[in-house]
């Protein structure tokens, strides 16, 4: 079978259009994970014990900074270890004692005091917020929410939540004679009584009062 000379140079633009368009290679996708545990300081080394397991990891102070800050106020009024919640990779290392490296790229949580890896209530939390001046606290679940203040025993609400651009959230109520607000953002923010510290800032607006704090994501809700 022939072809013309002139088909030939038919073929020619295709040709080369194939090779322009090809697909380049996808980056394969750096897998995160999402831990808590315990978290202390050996010889300068910021060390990380996920809860209920054995195994340690180190942190480089260069690849967690503001961590390595935060974690550094707490230790210096005399924690000996600080329970954290954060997001990151887990690497190999070759240095002893170890058995691999984290890298945090989120950290959601810090502090030295609470429940820590004891919180039976964390995994069906999917967010909780707090504030002093006067104590508050509001956390919440697939099942609706609680409101606990000073003085007062807790109240359970149903609620409305609308997501908004940028990571921040709006939870509202209006049920049990309650007018509920909760505004979220994502900030850090650290608490005016614990040196907590925590990656969302929080503001309640309870029946016309203005009341301020800071905010977490519980282990139900993936970001």
């Amino acid at each position: 079978m022939r072809f013309s000379r002139s088909f030939c140079f038919a073929l020619l633009p295709l040709l080369a259009s194939c090779q322009v368009f090809t697909d380049k290679p996808a980056e394969p996708l750096i897998e995160q994970t999402r831990m808590q545990g315990v978290l202390s300081l050996k010889q300068g080394q910021l060390l990380f014990r996920p809860c209920q397991e054995q195994r340690q990891f180190s942190l480089n102070q260069d690849d967690a900074a503001q961590l390595s800050s935060d974690a550094g106020s707490l230790f210096n009024d005399g924690n000996a270890t600080l329970y954290v919640d954060m997001r990151g990779q887990l690497k190999g290392s070759t240095a002893s004692g170890v058995d691999g490296q984290f890298v945090p790229s989120q950290v959601y949580r810090l502090q030295a005091e609470g429940q820590g890896c004891t919180d039976i209530n964390f995994a069906r939390t999917l967010l909780r917020a707090s504030g002093h001046a006067p104590d508050w606290s509001i956390a919440v679940s697939s099942q609706g929410l609680i409101l606990n203040r000073a003085d007062q025993a807790p109240l359970a609400l149903p609620y409305l939540e609308e997501q908004l651009p940028e990571g921040r959230l709006n939870i509202s109520s209006e049920a049990n004679g309650q007018r509920l607000e909760l505004w979220v953002a994502q900030q850090r923010c650290v608490d005016s009584m614990s040196g907590a510290v925590q990656h969302m800032s929080a503001e309640l607006r309870l029946n016309g009062e203005v009341f301020r704090g800071c905010a977490y994501l519980g282990g139900a809700r993936n970001d």
